[in-house]
Protein backbone atom coordinates (compact mmCIF):
# COMPACT_ATOMS: atom_id res chain seq x y z
CA UNK A 1 0.00 0.00 0.00
CA UNK A 2 1.18 3.05 -0.80
CA UNK A 3 1.45 6.25 2.20
CA UNK A 4 -1.38 9.17 1.41
CA UNK A 5 0.57 12.36 0.46
CA UNK A 6 1.83 14.51 3.23
CA UNK A 7 1.35 18.24 3.60
CA UNK A 8 3.22 19.73 6.11
CA UNK A 9 1.42 22.59 7.99
CA UNK A 10 2.65 26.24 7.87
CA UNK A 11 4.48 27.61 11.28
CA UNK A 12 3.93 31.27 9.68
CA UNK A 13 0.76 32.17 10.92
CA UNK A 14 1.69 32.00 14.60
CA UNK A 15 4.75 34.27 14.37
CA UNK A 16 3.12 36.74 12.39
CA UNK A 17 -0.18 36.91 14.57
CA UNK A 18 2.19 36.81 17.51
CA UNK A 19 4.40 39.98 16.48
CA UNK A 20 1.03 41.72 15.75
CA UNK A 21 -0.50 40.77 19.06
CA UNK A 22 2.47 41.49 21.22
CA UNK A 23 2.76 44.73 19.63
CA UNK A 24 -0.72 45.75 20.69
CA UNK A 25 -0.31 44.40 23.51
CA UNK A 26 2.41 46.09 24.50
CA UNK A 27 1.34 49.44 23.17
CA UNK A 28 -1.38 49.07 25.04
CA UNK A 29 1.38 49.22 28.39
CA UNK A 30 3.17 52.07 26.92
CA UNK A 31 6.17 49.24 25.87
CA UNK A 32 5.49 48.44 21.84
CA UNK A 33 8.86 46.95 21.54
CA UNK A 34 9.18 44.54 24.47
CA UNK A 35 5.35 43.72 23.40
CA UNK A 36 6.81 42.76 19.96
CA UNK A 37 9.75 40.90 21.20
CA UNK A 38 7.32 38.88 23.50
CA UNK A 39 4.86 37.80 20.53
CA UNK A 40 7.98 37.09 18.85
CA UNK A 41 8.92 34.39 21.24
CA UNK A 42 5.86 32.65 21.72
CA UNK A 43 4.90 32.99 18.14
CA UNK A 44 8.45 30.63 17.31
CA UNK A 45 8.09 28.92 20.08
CA UNK A 46 4.38 27.81 18.81
CA UNK A 47 6.11 27.27 15.29
CA UNK A 48 8.54 25.39 16.55
CA UNK A 49 6.06 23.02 18.59
CA UNK A 50 4.04 22.97 15.12
CA UNK A 51 6.94 21.95 13.26
CA UNK A 52 7.97 19.10 15.50
CA UNK A 53 4.83 17.91 15.39
CA UNK A 54 4.48 17.80 11.49
CA UNK A 55 7.76 15.97 11.31
CA UNK A 56 6.23 12.82 13.06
Amino acid sequence: MSTPPHSPKAGGMPIALGVMAGAIGGAAFGEATAGFFVGLAIGVVVAIVIWRRDRR
